[in-house]
């Protein structure tokens, strides 16, 4: 069960709505970035990662948990040793993809890193990660989609939308006094709900990125800013120095800056 499903569940989210009590939020702002296609969970998630490179560059000494889609290539392997004769076939040509795919996005990475370019290939390479981390979100049945991990499934379209959204980011926002982590975990209660993690920890700020169009506060990304407070609390954070502490809850909404 993820963070996401546990929240969902009536007991847990009737508990969160009793004690924690929706902050009011009365932000306007104009929408600088717009969609350009009807692709949002995809791009949501790729801008993720982007957002991270970015804020990696940033902040060299930045620490990085592994990739979700990472797992997801994991997951492909085990896949003999999960699913049973009656459900989906082993393929190697999935796994030969994906690794392809890793592979790809790490050099895009490296070299964005050292010129600072985000060019044609990063945004096509992050777009390919959010399409593999779906397998470690929701399942094996995404690998066995029509033009999985093709780039004839990366929509142009989708990539100038990235390049709006990374234009308009603030470095300020992002920038690190003393302790940056990417994708951090929260050691063993990360696995209370099947491994979360949040987006950023940047110094005592968990951070979560919303790309979405609509800016407010809904009760259910305030739920999930909670949560991953939850299991700080008991579990700390993966790579934090043990006297660290957490002060502060923000989500990025990125269409907005």
């Amino acid at each position: 069960m993820s963070l996401t499903s546990f929240l969902k569940d009536e007991e847990v989210r009737n508990a969160f709505k009793k004690f924690f009590k929706i902050p009011k939020f009365n932000v306007s702002a104009e929408l600088l970035a717009p969609p350009f296609t009807e692709n949002y969970s995809l791009v949501g998630t790729a801008f993720d990662y982007l957002l991270r490179f970015y804020v990696k560059r940033l902040n060299r000494d930045a620490i990085e948990s592994p990739w979700a889609s990472e797992k997801a290539l994991d997951l492909l392997f085990l896949a003999p040793l999960l699913q049973s004769r009656d459900t989906l076939p082993f393929d190697t040509g999935i796994i030969r993809k994906a690794e392809e795919t890793i592979e790809f996005a790490k050099k895009a990475y490296g070299e964005y890193l050292k010129t600072g370019v985000a060019n044609h290939e990063l945004f096509k390479a992050v777009l390919l990660l959010a399409q593999l981390e779906r397998v470690y979100r929701e399942g094996l049945e995404v690998a066995y989609k029509e033009n999985f991990l093709d780039e004839s499934s990366v929509d142009e379209r989708d990539i100038e939308d990235l390049r709006n959204l990374l234009s308009i980011v603030k470095p300020e926002y992002f920038k690190a006094k003393q302790i940056c982590i990417l994708n951090p975990t929260f050691g063993r209660a990360s696995q209370l709900v099947r491994g979360a993690d949040c987006d950023l920890l940047i110094d005592d700020a968990l951070i979560d990125i919303k790309t979405t169009k609509k800016l407010e506060l809904k009760q259910s990304y305030f739920h999930q800013l909670v949560g991953y407070y939850v299991l700080y609390t008991i579990g700390k954070i993966d790579g934090a120095p043990s006297d660290h502490r957490v002060k502060r809850l923000g989500i990025y909404f990125s269409r907005y800056a």
